[in-house]
């Protein structure tokens, strides 16, 4: 299959590429910056270079976007909204003019936002979770969340969002500590949408991506208190890695991610998880 990533230097981009190469699609890579898995440097706030680029594609799959750390580095909201909303518009219309039939959106758990803002328990985060934006950028995702659906229903575009998890670099021990309940390997996030590709949608539809959780709701008052005790009566191995390795387990985990729908329509099973990283 012919496969146009954009975002194609950032990190999950990039993994992307690399992922559907090794399956045997023809991927080709846009973005702002060179690299390595970009095969053309492209704005999508360019219009016309968007028209022009996604000619002979079968499937977009946009990582592209102004991310929540430009938020912290205070970029203006103008950028946000031309990059993330204006820039996802150009490519939906694209796809609608050049007779692409799939647009796989990457979204952000962020988007949840004060939702996930709980003082007695740890927040279960799957999709039926209301929305509640905090910030521009997650303001912006919500908005094009929406323009993928219209897109769907409107323009019988194979749209379909996926909401990554937290996979900035970090330490060993606070990597670890996230993908217990929030984080994701770019890999897993590249491997969800290689499954998307490969699925039909018969509605529009949303997935919580990430690495997953051993955790259950009977376990989320525990979690906000004292995670360490619940963490041990899964992985009781786990103190004595710790140990070894200086790691300090969280002192509250405030949210659990949970990807049972990605599991049940796409087939999707995380593999780099608390559980691999805690054996390595």
């Amino acid at each position: 299959m012919k496969v146009l990533v954009t975002g194609s230097s950032g990190q999950l981009g990039s993994a992307t590429v690399n992922h559907l190469k090794a399956y045997g699609h023809d991927v080709y890579g846009i973005d702002v910056i060179p690299s390595a898995t970009t095969n053309k440097l492209i704005d999508i706030k360019d219009k016309d270079s968007v028209e022009k680029v996604t000619r002979g594609f079968g499937v977009i799959i946009h990582t592209a976007a102004v991310h929540g750390k430009h938020y912290e580095l205070n970029y203006p909201k103008e950028a946000f909204i031309e990059t993330n909303i204006m820039g996802t518009l150009h490519l939906l219309n694209a796809c609608v003019k050049n007779e692409v039939n799939q647009f796989l959106y990457t979204s952000t758990t962020s988007i949840y936002g004060s939702a996930l803002v709980d003082d007695h328990k740890a927040v279960w985060v799957d999709e039926s979770l209301i929305e509640k934006p905090r910030d521009i950028y997650d303001i912006t995702k919500q908005t094009t969340e929406q323009l993928c659906k219209n897109f769907f229903y409107k323009e019988g575009l194979q749209t379909s969002v996926y909401r990554v998890g937290r996979f900035l670099p970090e330490d060993d021990n606070l990597k670890i500590n996230h993908r217990l309940y929030r984080g994701l390997d770019e890999r897993d996030g590249a491997e969800a949408l290689r499954l998307g590709l490969d699925t039909v949608f018969n509605d529009f539809e949303v997935f919580n991506i990430s690495s997953g959780s051993p955790f259950g709701r009977a376990d989320l008052i525990a979690l906000k208190h004292s995670p360490a005790d619940v963490i041990l009566q899964y992985f009781p191995e786990a103190a004595a890695i710790y140990q070894r390795k200086n790691w300090i387990f969280p002192k509250s985990i405030d949210r659990v991610y949970i990807c049972d729908k990605a599991s049940q329509y796409l087939g999707y099973q995380p593999q780099y998880t608390f559980e691999y990283l805690l054996h390595q």
